[in-house]
């Protein structure tokens, strides 16, 4: 599959970069239809985190620079900033898109400024969010753009998506519109304020695919910068068989279905019109969560003590809580059966039984709209409760690039 992204991926940047600079879209076109998301991270409070980040230090006279992969095209897009997790306004002093180049660099003659409410600062509410104007940039799937903030005062600490597996970038002043990456002498792995980038004057149908869940659809043990996360690799399968459709990534490493944390974000219930049903042109949700909640009581995590032991009840429980309200508004629900898990961290007499019941309920419960059986798939040769070796990244809970491509084309069947 990733033959496929990186040559589509520079035949429509060369494509769209050639229709920005020589025939600008007219506002107001007869093909845009309404916004579609093509982009989101969940947001999430600042912390330590899994790795070094910048979230809790936050920004001072400095320009952030961050590179997303687009799953829907348009001749608009807007950002949207999150400050969820903020307990006061933060001053965005300027910002611009752009298309992504190589590091920190950006594609020159395609940098827009962008504006909000027709102004080029703008603040980000306290617990709230804030989108851009629309600005004029034709943008195809599987073409990455560089959308970079800049805050000339002090942010404090910053709302934030810990683990981004993609590199952001850092300078000292307003970098915003610069197209070299000199500049840039800092990175992490973390994405800040940027919850979305919606695109308009492209097709929209509701037809958008949300993968919602924790480290696994997040695209822990995937190679970096590679988009080689099961979302992404869903968006690839989706069009490469004709069957093209935006697909956005909600997964939080460490999420939880039934409790709130710290490090590893809002319960599901809690996070799930925010993440999912607010998210514009989406039909389908596929549910991959719960391993955490059956296995973070097994593992010795500092980071989630005490864990509570939770019962295959409780956590269908908070199955039929997403259920009903994707239901309400419209969108269809796939659930996911957890991957095997034998021999890793989170895995014990507890994990084992509820594991089974609980994936049992998945399979044959009927209130899910379809079911992709990860479980059956994933499963190693002569041991279905072990990741097949081929699809393990080592730590024996989390696939590798490969089982996140397995776990794409199961996924699509059922699409």
């Amino acid at each position: 599959m990733k033959n496929f992204a990186a040559k589509s991926g520079a035949a429509v940047s060369a494509l769209a970069l050639a229709l920005a600079v020589a025939a600008p879209a007219q506002a107001g076109t007869d093909r845009q239809t309404g916004w579609q998301a093509a982009w989101i991270a969940a947001p999430q409070r600042a912390s330590t985190g899994f790795g070094p980040n910048w979230s809790e230090e936050g920004f001072t006279g400095q320009s952030v620079r961050q590179i997303v992969r687009l799953t829907a095209g348009g001749s608009s897009l807007r950002i949207r900033l999150s400050n969820d997790y903020g307990p006061t306004p933060v001053r965005l002093t300027g910002a611009t898109v752009a298309y992504a180049g190589q590091g920190a660099a950006i594609r020159p003659q395609s940098v827009r400024k962008l504006t909000f409410s027709h102004a080029t600062s703008a603040s980000i509410p306290a617990r709230g969010s804030l989108s851009s104007d629309p600005i004029k940039l034709d943008v195809s799937p599987f073409q990455s753009v560089a959308v970079t903030l800049y805050f000339a005062g002090t942010t404090g600490p910053a709302t934030f998506h810990s683990q981004a597996h993609a590199t952001s970038y850092r300078a000292q002043g307003d970098h915003s519109a610069d197209t070299a990456s000199n500049a840039y002498d800092q990175t992490t792995h973390s994405w800040y304020y940027l919850s979305g980038v919606d695109v308009a004057g492209g097709p929209r149908t509701r037809d958008g695919v949300v993968a919602f869940g924790d480290s696994i659809t997040d695209g822990f043990g995937s190679t970096g910068d590679a988009n080689d996360r099961y979302p992404d690799e869903l968006a690839e399968r989706l069009a490469a068989t004709g069957r093209a459709r935006p697909v956005l990534n909600a997964g939080i490493g460490g999420n939880l279905v039934l409790n709130d944390s710290a490090w590893y974000g809002d319960r599901s219930a809690a996070r799930f019109k925010r993440d999912v049903l607010d998210q514009p042109g989406v039909g389908t949700v596929v549910v991959l969560l719960g391993v955490n909640d059956i296995g973070f009581s097994e593992s010795d995590t500092p980071t989630y003590k005490p864990a509570p032991v939770v019962s295959a009840d409780e956590l269908i429980t908070g199955y039929r809580r997403l259920i009903r309200q994707a239901h309400a508004k419209g969108v269809k629900v796939i659930g996911a059966t957890l991957p095997p898990f034998k021999d890793s961290d989170h895995w014990g007499d507890h994990a084992a039984a509820l594991s089974d019941t609980v994936n049992q309920w998945i399979r044959t419960s009927g209130e899910f709209d379809a079911v992709a059986d990860l479980d059956q798939a994933m499963a190693a040769p002569g041991d279905p409760d072990v990741l097949n070796p081929a699809y393990d990244s080592g730590d024996h809970l989390h696939p590798n690039d490969a089982g996140y491509t397995a776990m794409a084309h199961v996924i699509a069947d059922r699409l």
